[in-house]
């Protein structure tokens, strides 16, 4: 009996501070805070589904070009491969030219006039 009693008093002081609390906040104002709440939501929600959707359309763009990035990338690779290679055999054949004919070049150091493509550009 002395419990129910403890609960009822309980009860009956949160009713009171609640009937207090409310006096201090404007029902209107909870109002507006709550519609501004739902369009946040709203748009929230409009902003999420849009980026879903580039999201899949990226990784659809995604899966079609790597097959051909992969290939063009091994593709130049090959070719880096193969002019350096030639390169090689140029400087190879135009110093056994410069050993053999020594004036048909003006000097030795035009062997090789490619800038180097790895320094900085200045």
């Amino acid at each position: 009996m002395e419990r129910r009693e403890e609960e009822e008093s309980i009860r009956a002081a949160s009713e009171e501070v609640a009937r207090e609390l409310k006096t201090l906040i404007d029902a209107g104002e909870v109002d507006s805070i709550k519609q501004i709440q739902h369009l946040i939501l709203g748009r929230l929600q409009d902003s999420n589904a849009v980026l879903s959707h580039f999201n899949e359309y990226s990784e659809r763009c995604f899966d079609e070009v790597s097959g051909d990035f992969a290939r063009n990338t091994r593709l130049l690779k090959s070719m880096k491969s193969d002019l350096d290679h030639i390169f090689l055999k140029l400087r190879s054949m135009k110093a056994k030219l410069i050993a053999t004919y020594p004036d048909a070049f003006p000097t030795a150091t035009m062997l090789d006039q490619r800038p180097d493509l790895e320094s900085p550009l200045q």
